[in-house]
């Protein structure tokens, strides 16, 4: 009998600093969220390891936290990454 193969995700991780510069938010915003389980996370070699997927989604729950991720975090640089030339952009038809 075969068994299905499991499908492999590619899980992101990022340490406590990386989350804050990333995120625009403070290091001990990250451990509050981390103390009150609001992040998934491991402990490697004695250092937090924080899901980026969680952290995606906490910096979405709050409108504080959201403002700062696209004012002072990641989500300045977006504009930047648009595609500008319309060869390469993704046919809206093919897009799900």
């Amino acid at each position: 009998m075969l068994t299905p193969k499991k499908e492999k995700t590619n899980l992101m991780r990022v340490s406590v600093s990386q989350a804050a510069n990333l995120f625009g938010v403070s290091e001990k915003s990250i451990r509050t969220a981390i103390k009150k389980e609001d992040l998934l996370y491991v402990i490697a070699r004695g250092r937090y390891k924080i899901n980026f997927d969680s952290l995606l989604s906490w910096s979405q729950k709050s409108t504080r936290r959201r403002n700062q991720r696209d004012s002072i975090g990641i989500g300045q640089h977006v504009l930047q990454w648009k595609i500008k030339n319309k060869k390469y952009s993704p046919n809206p038809e093919r897009v799900n």
